[in-house]
């Protein structure tokens, strides 16, 4: 992301926002690019021992959600501070559901992979977000995405995915009420330290500039680590370009 004009004119967009945007000094920047949205309805049963119980399982049309959103961050860095392309660039893929308290909707992750053992460990400390090691890589090829990661964190439950996708094109914003509002429009996230104590950390961005999307799957083992077997059913699908995002510390919400 540029800094300087770029972060005031995206601090100035907040229509969007379900609510303000929060006081106090952004932490880090970054942008997302080639962002896949995989989703599958799951019923609450099976997630809900899996979340703390001060947080409320968020759902749309009597189901919680599963996510699988494959992606690459670049141009991570602190306030103040450059980014490092060696440190700041990497792919990423995560395993997520959606949550809710006290009127804020955000996303829990049950697990963050990303191909940069120092990304990992900085935002285990500092954010209590389960990020592992993996080898990864997400290359262009024709006009789609590759896509490979496998879990390589000693001592943690295996995952794997490899894929290829690509935009079926259509960019749209997604409106109110809707079922990709609802799975992408999430302007905080939840997760709890080691004694169990609930942060949230708050982000904003833009809309999700969504676009239709297709998906080849070789293979996918994400949901083993929690328990879950996905549902038999086609995923709910998109993709998005780029996104740029600021985000700020994580505070303690428990009492």
């Amino acid at each position: 992301m540029e800094t300087g004009s770029t972060i005031e004119r995206l601090l100035g967009e907040t229509s969007h926002r379900p609510y303000p945007v929060p006081e106090g000094s952004w932490a880090l920047s970054m942008s997302w690019h080639d962002v896949l949205f995989m989703h599958w309805p799951a019923p609450e049963g099976w997630l809900r021992s899996l979340i703390p119980p001060s947080l409320e399982l968020d759902s749309f049309d009597g189901s919680a959600w599963l996510g699988v959103v494959p992606f690459t961050m670049s141009g991570v860095r602190p306030r103040f501070l450059p980014g490092v392309p060696w440190l700041s660039n990497f792919p990423e893929i995560n395993l997520r559901t959606y949550v809710t308290r006290n009127g804020k909707p955000g996303v829990w992750f049950f697990s963050l992979d990303a191909h940069n053992p120092v990304a990992v460990r900085l935002a285990r400390a500092t954010f209590s977000l389960p990020y592992f090691d993996a080898r990864m890589s997400s290359r262009s090829s024709g006009d789609g995405i590759d896509y490979k990661s496998v879990r390589t964190h000693k001592g943690a439950a295996p995952t794997r995915f490899v894929g290829r996708y690509r935009s079926t094109g259509g960019r749209f914003d997604s409106g109110p009420g809707t079922l990709e509002n609802f799975l992408t429009e999430r302007y905080c996230l939840y997760s709890a330290d080691g004694k169990g104590r609930v942060r949230r950390g708050e982000i904003h961005h833009e809309m999700w500039p969504l676009e239709g999307a297709e998906v080849e799957v070789e293979e996918m083992e994400m949901t083993g680590q929690i328990g879950v077997t996905l549902p038999r059913t086609e995923p709910v699908i998109h993709l998005a370009r780029r996104l740029d995002v600021v985000a700020w510390t994580p505070r303690r919400i428990d009492p």
